[in-house]
């Protein structure tokens, strides 16, 4: 585990003020990296791509600090599927809030027992909102280029 890995002040700032909470609805991009071996030339290919995973939040631990996750719960053919997501991982590409549910506990665990027409029944949909996420980095390569172009 590479340990020299720094994400960019501007990530962190975005992801801290990220309001994710318990009964959010949301939509994890993260980048899986897959490598292929060349059996003939014994070379190795890395490609990577992104893959979403919708589900419910259930849980948000340990706040803002360097090792916040959060806990998302989807259901898949009638299996429940489960996946802690550390908050500040350079692998999440973006997260998406698609929906938020007004619930009265912290923690949704009890969800786990429940079948999935009982738990749309309780979830109170305050609003569909989508946070904009400021893509800081493009913008600047954009100016960068239009001022070259015009120095010359």
């Amino acid at each position: 585990m590479k340990t020299d890995q720094i994400i960019s002040p501007t990530d962190v700032e975005n992801r801290k003020k990220l309001p994710i909470s318990s009964g959010d609805t949301v939509r994890v991009w993260q980048k899986i990296v897959e490598k292929e071996i060349n059996e003939k030339t014994k070379e190795t290919k890395e490609r990577s791509r992104l893959q979403a995973f919708d589900g419910l939040v259930i849980g948000r631990k340990h706040g803002a600090e360097a090792g916040a996750t959060f806990t998302v719960r989807k259901t898949i053919d009638g299996i429940g599927v489960e996946r802690i997501f550390p908050l500040y991982s350079p692998l999440i590409d973006k997260i998406e809030i698609l929906r938020r549910a007004k619930v009265r506990r912290a923690k949704l665990y009890h969800i786990r027992d429940k079948a999935a027409k009982e738990i749309r029944r309780q979830m109170r949909n305050e609003l569909k909102i989508k946070i904009p996420v400021p893509e800081q980095s493009e913008t600047v390569l954009t100016e960068e280029k239009k001022e070259e172009a015009s120095g010359e």
